[in-house]
């Protein structure tokens, strides 16, 4: 498929793994794109699928987004989520689409989210997430800031399950959910150039009054500083995800 990037502006064949063959921009997947670069063939059930948001503050116009949104997308919110194998190892996975409003959280992603991990812990399966979103959903007031609590407890309970958490942070991953699940996995991964943090550098700026580094917020400067485990590229992303359930779960030698 010919898509013009909108890194170099040059038309371009980005094929499977949607980069730009020019520039190296990693244009945006959708859930299914994403889970054919990593998941065995038809292994993966999705799970919650009826779930969808509600207007819990009763804010004028809300749900006609939701709609105009879910049509626009495809998705019945900002996040799928299901079971599948990874080289015939059994994971639990979240997959968060920027093209849902914004992949913002609101109260059935964190809900989904929630259930992703707790599901986890029930099966003792590796959970993995990722993320792409622009932070809380302001629409569900007070309702979308109690997922970063919601979602923290259930990495909480994974940690003491011992089950593995991996994250795989997608351009881009800001605000509520950065401050929450996205920063509590056992290791965390991101993809060249993705766009990780809380508020953006305008607001950094206007904050402390001082100009921030090149590439500040990017996943490579977030690497440097320690935020971030490891890059990866997206056809290192099944072999990457597989080595690391062997190397985190009881079926793997190194777990104890």
């Amino acid at each position: 498929m010919i898509e013009l990037c909108p890194n170099c502006q040059k038309e371009v064949e980005v094929g499977s793994y949607r980069i730009c063959p020019s520039c190296n921009h990693y244009f945006p997947l959708s859930p299914e794109q994403r889970i054919e670069l990593f998941a065995d063939p038809d292994s993966f059930v999705e799970m919650a699928k009826e779930m969808k948001s509600m207007n819990p503050i009763s804010l004028a116009g809300y749900e006609d987004k939701l709609k105009e949104n879910e049509k626009k997308s495809s998705l019945s919110d900002a996040v799928t989520i299901g079971s599948c194998t990874i080289e015939a190892q059994p994971v639990i996975v979240g997959i968060m689409s920027f093209a849902f409003m914004g992949g913002s959280m609101g109260s059935v992603v964190g809900e989904k989210i929630t259930q992703a991990m707790l599901e986890g812990a029930l099966r003792g399966e590796p959970v993995i997430i990722f993320t792409a979103s622009g932070g809380a959903r302001m629409q569900e007031g007070i309702f979308s800031l109690m997922q970063m609590a919601k979602t923290a407890s259930a990495a909480a309970l994974m940690e003491e399950t011992r089950t593995p958490l991996f994250l795989v942070l997608t351009n881009p991953t800001t605000g509520g959910v950065t401050a929450s699940f996205a920063m509590l996995g056992d290791v965390i991964l991101a993809e060249p150039g993705a766009i990780i943090g809380f508020a953006g550098p305008r607001v950094i700026e206007g904050t402390i009054g001082q100009k921030l580094p090149d590439g500040f917020q990017r996943s490579e400067f977030q690497l440097k500083k320690g935020f971030v485990d490891a890059l990866v590229q997206r056809k290192e992303l099944r072999s990457t995800l597989s080595f690391l359930i062997k190397t985190h779960t009881k079926r793997g030698a190194a777990y104890a």
